[in-house]
């Protein structure tokens, strides 16, 4: 097999559709992650979920505003 063909092919099998088992293991991460999210949003204060949302919108809004 020349080598071209091969690279080709382990690039296909590298992009090509996730295994059910794959998708699987996702959903599990993201149900994990909401639930994760929910426990941090209660054990921070208030004045640190504002630096949090703060800092974010600013992210958001430079963005924006430099590929304008």
């Amino acid at each position: 097999m020349d080598l071209n063909v091969r690279a080709f092919r382990v690039v296909q099998a590298a992009v090509s559709e996730a295994s059910p088992a794959s998708k699987a293991k996702k959903e599990a991460s993201r149900r994990g992650g909401l639930v994760g999210g929910q426990s941090r949003a209660k054990r921070l204060g208030p004045e640190r979920r504002i630096e949090i949302a703060k800092k974010a919108s600013r992210a958001r809004w430079n963005k924006r505003t430099n590929n304008g």
